[in-house]
């Protein structure tokens, strides 16, 4: 069919056709912001989860149903390359301009001249002029050099000016995980003192599985500052439903077993239904799309997968990473024990931490659950390199003169057939 007219877009960020599947989270962002308008308390937000199953698209929905609303919105990623402190700042320059209009409040007025102070903070060269007569007015004083208060006082005011308005202010923070530690311990004190100042203010973290830990290490009230949402695989329905809705768009229909068939192979992940919907999209030859087509078009997306997706996340493993992800591997699409992969590389469990530790901080892995680790995703293990690891390490499993100790023990056919199939993974890998 035409690729042109092709609603299917895999893609960093980019919103797909229909956002299936995210109704509880979305639900409690719009709850949070009309308690927080009509003068009532909300908790401020952490959503996370694995690359690919559509943080950041979700984060973009919550900031324009803020905007909708009327409200003040900046929407910022985290970047090792720059502060906190610039991106809020030229985040927030676009609604500052809308705001400044002749005859404002004075609360405006005092917000406006805050942000100027803030802007200095970190741009002595630049300046903002909003068109109006600031001489005066109150405000300024966010200029101290030290983050949290003049973040502080920056928001506070900003609190103030939205509130003149019948509104709140949201700041919204992508890749959170990625933010200094001290950045992430001031974010921490500045919604915690707008809550008890009852400011009409909320805030909305997304990052990886490492971000609840990285937040309760900051402050140790962060398990009550923020409500905690996991972003994560679609159910079947949903996934379905993903793939239906776009294609309804173009008046085009998928057989049912089409449409197993992708769902299945996807795992449920929002990334891999646009691949694989994509793919499949543009091998049909005419509607409605066929299971033959869904069966050609997913191997095209495996492809496509195993030579970019997968491939630049196994680049970035160092060979310690490698080592423990090939152990993962014999368990498939099943949990491992952390006791037992360790025991698999030869090594003791807490001599690992630091490679587990830095995987996880990856989204190669999600924290384990009482020494079990969940799989990084499953489709990580349909790639051709780990797929080859996990086929091979079944076979090892099933050779009698692989076996040592205990048949059937999660260790078996590991010692001994592993040194072969670690020094051949590299022709694969």
């Amino acid at each position: 069919m035409d690729p042109v007219t092709n609603p299917y877009s895999p893609g960093a960020g980019r919103p797909p056709v229909a956002l299936v599947g995210r109704k509880r989270q979305l639900e409690a962002w719009d709850i949070a912001l009309r308690r927080i308008a009509s003068g009532r308390d909300a908790q401020s937000m952490v959503l996370y989860g694995l690359r690919g199953v559509g943080k950041t698209v979700l984060l973009s929905r919550m900031a324009d149903i803020a905007r909708d609303a009327g409200w003040l919105v900046a929407q910022v990623e985290a970047k090792s390359a720059k502060s906190a402190r610039d991106m809020v700042g030229e985040a927030l320059h676009d609604a500052l301009v809308d705001l400044a209009r002749p005859g404002v409040g004075g609360r405006i007025l005092k917000a406006l001249k805050t942000a100027l102070s803030f802007k200095a903070s970190y741009d002595a060269v630049g300046t903002w002029n909003f068109g109006v007569d600031l001489s005066g007015a109150p405000g300024g004083g966010a200029d101290t050099g030290i983050f949290e208060a003049d973040l502080g006082k920056l928001l506070r005011d900003l609190s103030g000016a939205a509130a003149e308005q019948g509104v709140g202010l949201a700041l919204l923070v992508d890749e959170a995980q990625d933010l200094p530690h001290e950045e992430l311990i001031a974010l921490c004190s500045v919604v915690h003192a707008a809550n008890q100042r009852r400011d009409p203010m909320v805030i909305a973290m997304a990052g990886l599985p490492s971000l609840p830990r990285k937040v309760a290490e900051a402050k140790s009230y962060a398990e009550r500052l923020f409500a905690y949402h996991t972003v994560d695989a679609l159910t079947e329905g949903e996934a379905r439903e993903a793939l239906v809705q776009p294609a309804q768009v173009e008046h085009v229909t998928w057989a049912a077993t089409a449409l197993d068939a992708v769902a299945e192979a996807s795992g449920g992940y929002p990334y891999f239904l646009q691949q694989f919907g994509q793919d499949t999209w543009n091998v049909a030859g005419a509607p409605p799309i066929t299971e033959s087509d869904a069966r050609l078009g997913i191997a095209t997306g495996f492809h496509a997968l195993d030579t970019g997706f997968f491939r630049i996340r196994w680049d970035r493993a160092t060979a310690a990473e490698k080592q423990y992800l090939r152990a993962m591997a014999v368990d498939g699409d099943q949990q491992s024990n952390s006791g037992v992969v360790a025991a698999r590389l030869g090594k003791r469990i807490n001599g690992l931490g630091p490679t587990r530790a830095s995987l996880i901080n990856k989204a190669s892995s999600t924290p384990p659950t009482m020494g079990w680790l969940p799989t990084p995703c499953p489709p990580w293990l349909r790639s051709s390199s780990v797929r080859w690891i996990r086929d091979r390490a079944a076979g090892a499993r099933a050779d009698p003169a692989c076996r040592i100790g205990r048949p059937g023990s999660p260790t078996d056919g590991w010692r001994r057939c592993g040194g072969e199939m670690m020094s051949n993974v590299g022709e694969h890998a």
